[in-house]
């Protein structure tokens, strides 16, 4: 076991973020639960109660996207369907379209960087878009298509490395998965390749 004091200041990140989700989850999940009760008990409904709804199915799976993605890493699988079902309840909310390719379960440690790399994704399509996710022997692929790809430039150089990443500015609270994912890579031994056109964003693992 380690000692409290060992603890690398990046897992101890990811640890507080996995015990928030993990807290939160239960008792927003107890209100997606009550609300399909009263539904099914024929209680009160109306615009009042499709908004709470709406509000509480899409806390609900923005927390379980977000543990994986900011949570502990680890080498536990994550079921296929699993991974699916929570993208597609995400994109409700969201312009970008996923299209998650790898077939089976996936280790949750591939999953998170697979996370962080769509949220930069989605960060660089403001106007939406559709990304492909891809995975062949243990190397990852996504391919973001966009009518308009804008990434900052302080941003991109967090997943370029080197000297621009040290003398770039650290990015506000929306933007720390630019920070997160090639961090996160390399405590897991892997490195970031990324590459920018008009149209196309392109991040390897």
């Amino acid at each position: 076991m380690k000692n409290p004091s060992d603890v690398n200041p990046q897992e101890l990140s990811a640890l507080i973020a996995s015990r928030i989700c993990h807290d939160l989850i239960g008792p927003i999940g107890a209100i997606v639960n009550g609300l399909e009760l009263l539904e099914m008990a024929g209680g009160s409904s109306g615009p009042e109660l499709q908004l709470i709804s709406d509000s509480a199915y899409s806390a609900s799976a923005r927390l379980r996207f977000f543990r994986v993605a900011f949570g502990a890493p680890g080498d536990q699988m994550m079921a296929r369907a699993d991974t699916v079902t929570m993208l597609e309840q995400i994109g409700q909310d969201s312009r970008m379209k996923v299209n998650w390719l790898p077939e089976g379960a996936q280790k949750r440690s591939d999953v998170k960087l697979a996370f962080l790399a769509l949220q930069c994704c989605e960060a660089a399509m403001p106007r939406g878009g559709e990304v492909h996710v891809m995975e062949s022997d243990g190397s990852w692929e996504l391919i973001a298509r966009a009518d308009r790809v804008a990434v900052d430039p302080a941003l991109w150089a967090f997943l370029e490395g080197g000297a621009a990443a040290e003398e770039a500015p650290v990015p506000i609270p929306a933007k720390i998965q630019f920070m997160l994912l090639p961090a996160t890579a390399t405590m897991l031994g892997r490195k970031v390749l990324a590459s920018l056109e008009d149209s196309q964003l392109t991040l390897r693992f």
